[in-house]
């Protein structure tokens, strides 16, 4: 929850994304109610922009304080202490039913992400070119995640888009933690430096290392709040299934 939004602004210019109201309450109480009702009470949330305007009961705080210079991946590794057993990442601009966290939980592997199948009737909802913001995501044949994160050239490089949710064992927690720290900080990755890192380019650098991802399918049932035109649209009129 460290960036700063700048696509959502006027209503980020005091306060952080996830504190912006969606439907009557705040982004992150739609993300924090449902992960409760799946029994997470662990539950730590990575500040920066607006740091004190983002304060929650229940919930322990850490701070990115070079939110300004760097990218979701050095925040998440601000709390590094805390990756430890089963853990959970979820970005804090994404609503998501509950359906959609039970399904990725119930999955086993060591590292999963949630991927929508259905991405396009949620993002012809969001733009009129849906493949101007979409990104690249080839699956296996046994759902693993071959590669992600690219722009891509066509709708057939893109089976369905990554939503920002990852979970972790306790061995997947420690396979993330030893890659991560096993990289160069003086390499680029995706364009990026290392302090700019993007998350999915962080799972592709796994996957090339040889480490599994598996993706959970499902079909809706979630948005990605990153403009104006996001809070417009309805959850209930883009159901999972």
């Amino acid at each position: 929850a460290a960036g700063q939004g700048t696509r959502l602004r006027p209503y980020t210019d005091n306060q952080p994304k996830c504190m912006v109201p969606y439907e009557g309450k705040p982004i992150i109480d739609h993300i924090l109610e449902v992960q409760r009702e799946c029994g997470i009470d662990d539950i730590v949330l990575i500040k920066g922009y607006c740091a004190e305007a983002l304060d929650r009961p229940g919930t322990i705080h850490c701070e990115n304080k070079n939110f300004a210079t760097t990218n979701m991946v050095s925040t998440l590794f601000t709390a590094q202490e805390h990756i430890v057993g089963d853990v959970l990442v979820s970005y804090t601009d994404i609503i998501y039913r509950q359906e959609v966290l039970e399904k990725l939980l119930a999955c086993d592997a060591d590292i999963a992400i949630t991927v929508d199948l259905d991405w396009r009737a949620l993002w012809q909802q969001r733009m009129d070119n849906p493949l101007a913001d979409a990104e690249t995501l080839e699956l296996g044949e046994e759902g693993e995640v071959l590669s992600l994160g690219k722009k891509p050239k066509s709708y057939d490089d893109i089976q369905g888009q990554y939503m920002g949710l990852i979970k972790l064992t306790a061995k997947g927690s420690d396979i993330l933690k030893s890659h991560y720290n096993s990289l160069s900080r003086e390499a680029h990755y995706d364009g990026k430096d290392f302090p700019n890192m993007y998350m999915t380019s962080l799972l592709q650098s796994l996957i090339d290392a040889g480490h599994r991802v598996q993706s959970v399918p499902i079909r809706g049932g979630w948005l990605e709040i990153d403009c104006p035109d996001d809070m417009e649209i309805s959850l209930s009129a883009y159901s999972a299934a």
